[in-house]
């Protein structure tokens, strides 16, 4: 080995002065410095001296910096986190950010190149640099405060394209060379994801952002899976922090509310504001200035691009799966959830035929199974009702079927369980009924207006799962009940509202006991989102109840005046009704269909069996309870 000059600095200054050099030459001599720190320290101390951060370099001290890390590029295998400590020290206060934004009269791209270059060389080189040089690159997804009012100016998307694509190429590079270096990356990116309570907005976007370019980039299939839960888990913990005083589904009236209290106060707020009930006002007046709701919200709005993204690209499908596993298990079992399952929302809405139908058939099935606790269960089918109802991209064809399964399942429970009224007991069965008028409440309409999906509600053995000693009309919430009766009565579906004697209430005890602790019972998850910015994405998906064509609507209108009495109702039992199976055929044969068949309902002049008779006569079939 040679022996290096008495002052490093001078030596390096002749090195670039000595144009003849070559690299193998520098490395010899940088390699010395690191050897020789056990014995004589003043080479090394020289090195390490020009490492450090200084606020103006001139041309010579640039390319003295990039010599410099071009050499220990060359020598990573010696260097020893025992004995360089001063080395690593000086390494992990080089910042990206500080060189892209410093030097205003120079152009820091081959620094940043060859350090981007030392810290690849020396994860290949040692695995145990390999987690150290992952969190260097990582800390780059957020810039640091005092580079972020920079990064506003003209020129500031240049210099922040230019360090992160430097840093995403790099931590590319690692996982080429380095088979294990995906999974260690998901966990260092999980943990670094910004925690502290002053975080501001532009710091959590812009690492999401890192984060979801992680997921769409050439490691998305390895770091994927584990990028968007982390990003949920993220969006829940924003989510359950804001606080709508205490409850934001407290108001059981306003689940139908038309009339709209105090709009001119709110009217310079929000372009929509003529389509939202006068809570939904006051609910966003309450959030407005509330710096976690802006964060949750930028964040949502990032979401939903990077899905878009994901559907232009044909990822939309992988990338809903695992959104959907981290739905089941985070998002379903968190009451307090008020946003975060906008972004399933959106997602169906972008795939509704794929994406769309299978959020439905997931949440029915969760709701089916006796192996899910009875909170999932009741989640999962208020889930599923909300969803039915306001999402715009959803066939009637798959609403009715949904609708079919549930009453379907309601009434092999009243088979199994002819017992009486006892909500507290029975919170899964009366969960499922409410579930079935609420959808019902925004999609009656809709559906008798198909006369096959008529038909398919006709025969439907509702009347006898309502009259049941299980009694769900007044166990369920008041309010919910009671718009669907009168839009029942309305369709004249199959029963008369009259025929249920109904006390107009806030809410019913019994309501309260069915729903638990936690008011599963008023848990309506997709109520309209609050969220400025990402309700205009929704928008176009989303079915507002003020928007809602409801079955009286048209009586409401018109001039008459009058009601249909109990005799306008037809009598299923007749003996010369029209068998249902024939009626049914005749549709689907594309045949004449009576307009008279509107004036049809099921509900029984009398009854004249008990109810386990009359369901002897009615289904067969029974579901699991």
């Amino acid at each position: 080995m040679g022996q290096l000059l008495p002052n490093a600095n001078e030596e390096l200054r002749t090195m670039e002065e000595d144009v003849e050099i070559s690299d193998l030459q520098l490395i010899y001599h940088v390699r010395e410095a690191l050897l020789e720190v056990s014995d004589g320290r003043e080479n090394y101390d020289e090195l390490v001296g020009c490492l450090q951060p200084k606020r103006n370099l001139n041309s010579h001290e640039a390319a003295q910096l990039v010599t410099i890390l071009k050499a220990l590029a060359g020598v990573v295998s010696y260097i020893d986190s025992v004995h360089h400590g001063a080395l690593i020290f000086a390494l992990e206060r080089m910042s990206l950010w500080n060189l892209a934004t410093t030097y205003k009269n120079y152009d820091a791209t081959d620094i940043m190149d060859a350090l981007i270059e030392l810290l690849v060389s020396l994860a290949a080189s040692k695995g145990i640099y390999i987690d150290w040089c992952l969190e260097r690159l990582v800390r780059h997804f957020t810039a640091p405060k005092h580079v972020i009012d920079f990064l506003k100016n003209e020129n500031g998307a240049d210099r922040k394209n230019k360090v992160l694509s430097r840093v995403h190429d790099a931590l590319k590079q690692i996982a080429d060379l380095v088979p294990l270096a995906p999974m260690r990356l998901s966990s260092i990116v999980v943990q670094n994801i910004p925690k502290r309570y002053d975080v501001t907005e532009h710091e959590i976007v812009m690492y999401v952002e890192n984060m979801l370019k992680l997921e769409s980039g050439a490691i998305g299939e390895i770091v994927g899976s584990t990028m968007l839960p982390a990003l949920v888990d993220k969006l829940i913990e924003l989510d359950v922090e804001i606080g709508l005083d205490g409850n934001m589904h407290a108001d059981a009236k306003c689940i139908f509310e038309m009339e709209l209290e105090d709009i001119v106060k709110f009217a310079d707020d929000d372009e929509n504001y003529d389509s939202m009930c006068a809570s939904e006002l006051l609910n966003r007046k309450k959030l407005q200035g509330n710096k976690v709701v802006e964060k949750l919200d930028s964040l949502i709005v990032l979401t939903f691009l990077h899905l878009e993204s994901c559907q232009s690209s044909g990822r939309l499908s992988e990338v809903f799966d695992i959104l959907l596993m981290s739905f089941k298990r985070t998002v379903l079992n968190t009451y307090k959830s008020k946003f975060t399952q906008f972004v399933m929302f959106y997602a169906c809405a972008l795939d509704p035929e794929l994406c769309g139908v299978k959020l439905a058939i997931v949440l029915r099935d969760m709701f089916e199974s006796p192996v899910n606790p009875p909170i999932t269960r009741m989640s999962a089918v208020a889930y599923l009702a909300s969803y039915l109802s306001r999402a715009k991209f959803l066939s009637s064809a798959l609403v009715a079927d949904i609708i079919q399964r549930l009453v379907d399942w309601c009434f092999s429970y009243c088979k199994i369980h002819d017992l009486d009224m006892n909500p507290q007991a029975h919170q899964v069965f009366y969960s499922g009924c409410q579930a079935i008028m609420y959808i019902l409440c925004f999609r009656m309409k809709s559906l008798v207006d198909v006369p096959r999906l008529r038909m398919q509600l006709i025969k439907m053995p509702m009347l006898l799962l309502w009259k049941h000693k299980l009694n769900p009309l007044k166990v369920c919430l008041p309010s919910v009940v009671e718009e669907f009766l009168k839009q029942a009565k309305a369709a004249r579906l199959f029963m008369s509202a009259e025929l249920f004697v109904f006390e107009d209430l806030l809410e019913a005890d019994l309501s309260k006991a069915f729903g638990g602790m936690d008011r599963l019972d008023m848990f309506f998850p997709f109520d309209p989102c609050l969220l400025k910015k990402s309700e205009s994405y929704l928008r176009p998906h989303f079915v507002r109840w003020s928007r809602v064509r409801t079955t009286y609507g048209d009586e409401e209108e018109s001039d008459s005046g009058s009601e249909a009495s109990d005799d306008d109702f037809v009598d299923l039992n007749a003996k010369d009704m029209i068998d249902d199976d024939d009626m049914i055929g005749s549709v689907g044969a594309g045949l004449d269909f009576d307009p008279d068949l509107n004036k049809m309902s099921i509900t029984p002049k009398s009854f004249k069996f008990g109810f386990k008779e009359q369901m002897e006569r009615g289904h067969e079939n029974g579901i699991e309870s």
